[in-house]
């Protein structure tokens, strides 16, 4: 009994531990298999001895609120779910009853209460008890009505989640503050919980209702698909489900297994729920589960392989992450040789090695990781030097978390932006390098500086092995790159991503040095200073960037690349010579904003972001809005002219 009740202790100790990292500092010590190993293990301990020791996960519910946003007591507790991996267990559950199965999707569970047909309040989750005051965040959710119809008091549930797609277009875009994040529930998370909701907003966090708790004088003929079917109708996103008995339930288990292969919103199981409402309330409770719904977690395919490498992959975070390359296995239908292991705590925690026996599975189905090591050598070294730059690396440790990190400042991972920016339309028009493929290539060390990207071609073997690309993506790539090597001057000067140096201002620069990049290169302060709209800021960055002795080592490099042409004469080009523009709203005649910007720019004139004494005209083509840049315009004096306006002056 005493070591039974040391082994509770411990195993209560690593949960909190993996908990708290999970929840409150959205890092992961452990993986989702070997976290509920250990908790089906704790919950048979407890069973067996009969005691549950205080503050055990067992009878505690998710994270402790953070003390940054306000607090707030649930009405009612929100209890966790019971769970299974039986598909046997669910069909048992429903019995004579019918049931609603749905996704139980991997985010940060919200309520949500409406009054007078607006939404008044968002709470979190948090412990169960307490929760956070999220109010602001949740008005900028993507998919959240802030008006209803309903106009009495309406208290629901649901999940807020970042698609797995909308996920690696922001990993590709967040800063380094950000570089933590690891899948998207940690993303959403961070990105619910923000003080400041303009952040939240860029994160295109979605809403998906999945109980009704509340709503005054609203009959449902007690059915809780009654009350799914009444939210939607209120402009709310139900979580997809199906109303089933208990034949049917593996059939439909099947079903979401499919599905789940392809499914865009994270998920790690489903829910089985009474579709009667009253019979579910008759159950009652247990201390931490209601009995009217159960929690099904997928069986996890496991397969046995054996570990080649560790491959060291550098962020622009400096942040050097642990990737382990497998022989390659058949998971979930597809196949796979590498699994993100994150940081230096788990791999020293499965005591990873060249050449070990492990087991590897898809977390919900869908992300690689490593399940067990079986042989365990421990005899992995780790790098004192960066892949990607050489300088030199330091372990880290936050939060109890080891981590990798290159000390260089000019490593060339760190500048994943800046190769990003080279690469960009207005820059170099380089199409199929996205920051995720920068990334890729860069950390496998096939980039350095501007020039290597022209030399890609040594790595195809690897680069058409690599996920997402292939022989007819490869082609497509070095077509593209090919393409960028005849080019302007304003283009190289804007790639290059000196400060403060856009689009119109790398334009000012080469129109007055007569298209000349020596004597660009050449020029001191006061010189580019003498330039029509260059002010001394502006002039310091350009000296400084060409006066630094690395900066000027990769531009004579790049330079032997290209063939840079002189633009043709456009007699339309001094049309908006001198003249200030400021864009809003929508356009028509035009593909977007930034179009009608290129058109402006190309013929002298420049375009700002907000209206000042300075701006000769805003465009907008609603001239009678009430919106503040009109509002503003008015105030000064400035024009508010329509598109067709615009275009009847040039």
């Amino acid at each position: 009994m005493e070591k039974q009740i040391e082994r509770m202790r411990e195993l209560s100790a690593t949960l909190q531990a993996a908990s708290k990292a999970y929840y409150q500092e959205d890092k992961e010590i452990m993986s989702n298999l070997e976290y509920d190993r250990l908790y089906d293990e704790l919950v048979a301990l407890e069973k067996e001895t009969g005691t549950v020791l205080a503050g055990s996960p067992t009878v505690t519910v998710g994270y402790e609120s953070l003390e940054q946003l306000p607090k707030e007591r649930h009405e009612e507790p929100m209890l966790s779910l019971d769970k299974t991996k039986e598909v046997a267990a669910l069909a048992e559950f429903a019995g004579d009853h019918e049931v609603l199965m749905s996704w139980k999707l991997d985010g940060l569970t919200v309520v949500l209460t409406y009054r007078n047909g607006a939404l008044e309040k968002a709470v979190t989750r948090g412990n169960g008890e307490v929760g956070e005051v999220i109010t602001n965040n949740a008005r900028v959710f993507q998919n959240i009505p802030l008006q209803i119809s309903y106009q009495g008091e309406l208290i629901l549930r649901g999940e807020a989640v970042i698609t797995y797609s909308e996920f690696e277009k922001i990993n590709e875009e967040i800063g380094e503050a950000d570089g933590q994040y690891k899948n998207p529930r940690n993303l959403c998370s961070g990105s619910v919980r923000q003080l400041n909701n303009e952040i939240t907003a860029k994160r295109h966090v979605r809403f998906y209702a999945f109980a009704l708790v509340h709503a005054d004088g609203v009959e449902f003929d007690n059915l809780r698909s009654n009350q799914f079917e009444w939210l939607r109708s209120q402009g709310f996103d139900v979580v997809e489900y199906y109303r089933v008995n208990a034949s049917q339930v593996a059939q439909c288990v099947a079903r979401f297994e499919e599905k789940i292969q392809h499914y865009d919103v994270p998920s790690d199981g489903l829910v089985v729920t009474y579709n009667d409402i009253a019979y579910g309330r008759s159950l009652g409770r247990t201390a931490k589960f209601p009995r009217d719904s159960i929690a099904f977690k997928w069986q996890d395919e496991t397969r046995e392989t054996v570990l080649r490498e560790i491959e060291w992959s550098p962020s622009r975070t400096g942040l050097i992450n642990p990737v382990a390359i497998f022989d390659p296995v058949e998971l979930e239908g597809t196949t796979v040789s590498r699994a993100s292991v994150h940081n230096l705590s788990i791999m020293r925690s499965l005591q990873l090695g060249l050449g070990d026996t492990i087991t590897v599975y898809k977390a919900n189905m869908i992300i690689p990781q490593i399940a067990e090591n079986l042989t365990k050598s421990g005899n992995m070294p780790i790098p004192e030097h960066c892949p990607a730059c050489g300088g030199r690396t330091e372990i880290r440790k936050v939060n109890e978390v080891e981590t990798l990190y290159c000390t260089n400042d000019r490593c060339s991972a760190k500048r994943i932006k800046a190769f990003s920016l080279f690469v960009s339309r207005d820059a170099m028009n380089i199409e199929g390098l996205s920051e995720a493929t920068l990334e890729k290539l860069i950390a496998r060390g096939f980039i350095h500086n501007f020039a290597d990207i022209y030399h890609l071609d040594r790595y195809r073997a690897e680069i058409v092995e690599m996920e997402g690309f292939g022989e007819k993506s490869y082609a497509n790539l070095m077509d593209s790159i090919e393409k960028s090597r005849t080019t302007l001057l304003s283009r190289v000067v804007y790639a290059l991503g000196i400060p403060n140096i856009g689009v119109a201002n790398a334009k000012l620069l080469c129109k007055f040095f007569d298209y000349d990049f020596t004597r660009l290169r050449e020029a001191d302060e006061e010189e580019i200073a003498s330039i029509e709209g260059i002010g001394p800021v502006i002039a310091a960055s350009v000296a400084g960037y060409f006066a630094d002795a690395a900066n000027a080592a990769a531009v004579d490099e790049l330079l032997t690349e290209l063939t840079i042409e002189r633009p043709q004469a456009n007699p339309q080009a001094e049309t908006l010579t001198g003249k200030t523009f400021v864009i809003t709203g929508s356009v028509e005649h035009f593909a977007n904003r930034s179009e009608l910007k290129a058109y402006i720019e190309e013929r002298g004139g420049k375009v700002t972001g907000s209206v000042t004494k300075k701006t000769d005209y805003l465009i907008n083509n609603d001239t009678a809005s009430a919106s503040s840049k009109n509002k503003k315009a008015r105030e000064l004096g400035i024009p508010v002219i329509s598109e067709e306006e615009f275009l009847g002056m040039i």
